[in-house]
């Protein structure tokens, strides 16, 4: 289970999170939904231990990563915004790799290569260099190094953003594997679609806060809204008018 407790981020003069909580339990997919500028990558990156809270605090399966960051990293699989693969490495190479910095090793990561790539369907890439796959093959590759080492915890940033079709319907059963063997999933999304299809839970934020937590039919409800993404639109619009109204005064 991933749990944040009211996370407050602020560099120098611009407060980019404020007093942000939630919790992604295991065994479920938990989105993050919100305009540009909401403040999730923010969010993700205090979680994942890469960027110190202002105020708050984290727990990565009762684990905080300020206090035992390398027992936190073992637990949490992560997908950034900036992929970072390796372009003259192979797909297995590139996965090896992160799987041997995570202590794997011998025929146990080789057999572990080799799950992930069927479930994503890589195998005929795998000893294709990088440099001229597809962003759909890339991406599916990033998430394979980040969840080589089988972590309790998942966090994909945007993991669809750019995808074909064909594409996005592999990482959707990718990601509703992780769910079935019961690992907390959090993944942030400006696709309703995706968000809708996929998510047990959605946190929405808006201008560095939450302003909803539940389920689509709760969200719905809650706004009287008929689709996920007209709610998202009543809810993140009402954040929007009371800053310009503060401005204006």
């Amino acid at each position: 289970m991933i749990e944040a407790s009211e996370l407050h981020k602020r560099f120098v003069e611009v407060t980019a999170v404020e007093c942000v909580s939630f919790s992604a339990p295991d065994a479920a997919i938990t989105g993050l939904l919100g305009p540009n500028g909401a403040g999730k990558t923010t969010v993700l990156r205090m979680v994942s231990g890469l960027v110190a809270p202002s105020r708050g605090s984290v727990a990565i399966d009762g684990v905080d990563p300020r206090k035992d960051p390398a027992r936190a990293r073992a637990k949490l699989g992560i997908l950034p915004d900036a992929r970072g693969l390796y372009a003259r490495l192979t797909a297995r190479e590139n996965v090896r790799y992160f799987g041997e910095l995570c202590g794997l090793g011998g025929r146990a990561l080789e057999r572990r290569i080799d799950e992930l790539f069927e479930l994503l369907e890589l195998g005929p890439l795998a000893d294709r260099s990088v440099a001229g796959f597809s962003q759909g093959e890339r991406m599916k590759v990033a998430i394979a190094r980040a969840v080589v080492h089988d972590p309790e915890n998942v966090i994909l940033d945007e993991p669809t953003n750019g995808l074909d079709v064909l594409s996005i319907r592999s990482l959707r059963s990718f990601i509703r594997e992780l769910k079935a063997r019961g690992r907390a999933v959090l993944f942030s999304s400006h696709a309703m679609q995706e968000v809708a299809a996929l998510c047990d839970g959605i946190v929405v934020m808006s201008a560095g806060r939450v302003v909803a937590c539940g389920t689509t039919d709760e969200l719905r409800e809650r706004t009287g809204k008929a689709s996920l993404e007209e709610a998202f639109i009543e809810l993140t619009s009402t954040v929007r008018e009371s800053e310009l109204d503060g401005v204006s005064e």
